[in-house]
C-alpha cells in the first residue's frame, strides 16, 4: 500500500499578513514577511518533487470542509464571525492569527484536505499519509484561532472520522515545538481521544503545556504532555519517544494514530530553540510505523503544522516522507551532519529528569 499526499496551491494563498516574524507591523515595527508564509511549505513539496519521491506517492484532493464538521467542534458565532470577515478584507480570528479576503475558505480547504486524508487512511485506500496544508490548526480553540491557526484542522478530521468510521481511540502525537494547546483543550474531557504533546516547554501559548495538565472528568489520564526545555535535540526527543509515548501508545491501543506535525523543533528553526536534524525525524517515524503496524494496521495520518525555516524544514518534510514510504531518493540533507554535531545533542541529566517525570504519567491509562 502507498502513502498518500495532501497538497493544494490554494492553501499557499493564505495571507497571514505583515508581520516582523509575528509581530504585527506598525509603530517602530516595519512591515516584514510574516513567519507563516507559504514559501516554506511551497520549498518542502518542491524538494518532494525534486527528489523524484512525489510520483510514489499517491496524491489525495484537498475539498472543502463541510460546515457541519467544522461547527462539531467550533463554536457557531466564531465560524460566522471567519465567514464574514473573510468576505471583505479579513481580520483577526485570535492571538497572532491574521486573514485576508477568502481566508476562511482556504482554510476550510486545510481542514478539508485533513479530512480527505484521514478517510483515505481509515478505509485502507494508503497505508499511511501527510496533509501538507496551511494555515495550520494545533493551536485553534473552539471559540477562537491562535498562534497563525483559524481552523483545528487534525480535530475536525479526527471527529469526523470517529463518526464516519465508529473508531474507538484516536491517539494524538504533537512533536510541533509549540505545545498543541489547541487539540488539548478540543479533547481534554473526552477519553476516545488520547493526546500527547511534546514541546519546548513554555514558548507557546505561555503558561500552557504543562505536565500537571492530563486532562478531565472522563478524560482524566488521557493527556499528556512532556514540555523539554530549550537545546533538546536527538537523545531527548528518542528518549521521550521511547520512555512515554510509544509506552502510552501501546498501553492505549489506538484505532488510528495522528501526528500533528511541526518542523520547528530543527536546529535551524527561527521560532523554537531545539536541536533536531532531518535523521532524527526519520527516525521518529520509524519508531510511530513500528507502534502503528503493532496496533492499528499501520495506520498514521501527518496533519502538517509549524516549521519557519525556508532552508531547512523541506529536509526534514523529506525525511518523513521517506520514511512514511519506505523509500529513500538518495536527496542528501546538507545540513543533516552540521546539525548533528551541536554539542548536547546526547541526553541531557535535566531532560532525563523531566522524561522520568513524564513517564509517571503512564500509570493512569
Amino acid at each position: 500500500m502507498s502513502t498518500g499526499f495532501v497538497f493544494h496551491e490554494r492553501c499557499m494563498w493564505h495571507d497571514a499578513g505583515n508581520a516582523a516574524s509575528f509581530i504585527p507591523s506598525g509603530g517602530a515595527v516595519q512591515p516584514d514577511q510574516h513567519a507563516e508564509e507559504p514559501e516554506t511549505k511551497r520549498r518542502i513539496r518542491n524538494l518532494v518533487e525534486v527528489s523524484g519521491l512525489l510520483r510514489s506517492l499517491t496524491p489525495i484532493e484537498a475539498v472543502l470542509a463541510e460546515e457541519d464538521h467544522i461547527l462539531a467542534v467550533h463554536a457557531p458565532a466564531y465560524i460566522d464571525g471567519l465567514r464574514e470577515k473573510s468576505r471583505h478584507l479579513g481580520g483577526t480570528a485570535g492571538v497572532n492569527t491574521f486573514f485576508a479576503t477568502d481566508g476562511y475558505e482556504i482554510a476550510r480547504l486545510s481542514a478539508g484536505g485533513c479530512v480527505q486524508l484521514m478517510d483515505a487512511v481509515v478505509r485502507g485506500e494508503v497505508r499511511n499519509g501527510y496533509a501538507l496544508v496551511r494555515p495550520p490548526g494545533h493551536h485553534a480553540r473552539p471559540s477562537e484561532g491562535m498562534g497563525f491557526c483559524l481552523l483545528a484542522n487534525a480535530a475536525i478530521a479526527i471527529k469526523q472520522a470517529r463518526a464516519k468510521h465508529g473508531l474507538a481511540r484516536v491517539a494524538v502525537v504533537d512533536w510541533d515545538a509549540h505545545h498543541g494547546n489547541g487539540t488539548e483543550e478540543i479533547f481534554y474531557e473526552d477519553p476516545s481521544v488520547l493526546t500527547i504533546s511534546i514541546h519546548q516547554d513554555n514558548l507557546f501559548p505561555i503558561g500552557t503545556g504543562a505536565m500537571a495538565d492530563r486532562g478531565g472528568g472522563r478524560g482524566t489520564g488521557y493527556n499528556i504532555n512532556v514540555p523539554l526545555p530549550p537545546g533538546s535535540g536527538r537523545g531527548a526527543y528518542l528518549a521521550a519517544f521511547d520512555q512515554v509515548v510509544l509506552p502510552a501508545l501501546h498501553a492505549y491501543r489506538p484505532d488510528l494514530i495522528v501526528v500533528t506535525s511541526g518542523f520547528d523543533a530543527s536546529g535551524l528553526d527561527p521560532l523554537a530553540r531545539q536541536m533536531l536534524h532531518s535523521t532524527v525525524y526519520r527516525d521518529l517515524t520509524q519508531r510511530l510505523m513500528q507502534a502503528a503496524s503493532d496496533l492499528c494496521a499501520g495506520r498514521i495520518a501527518m496533519t502538517h503544522e509549524g516549521g519557519y525555516s525556508r532552508a531547512y524544514a523541506p529536509f526534514c518534510g523529506l525525511a518523513v516522507l521517506e520514511a512514511l514510504s519506505n523509500t529513500r531518493t538518495g536527496t542528501l540533507d546538507p545540513f543533516d551532519d552540521y546539525i548533528a554535531s551541536f554539542a548536547g545533542q546526547e541526553l541531557q541529566p535535566h531532560q532525563s529528569e523531566i522524561i522520568t517525570q513524564a513517564r509517571g504519567l503512564l500509570d493512569r491509562l
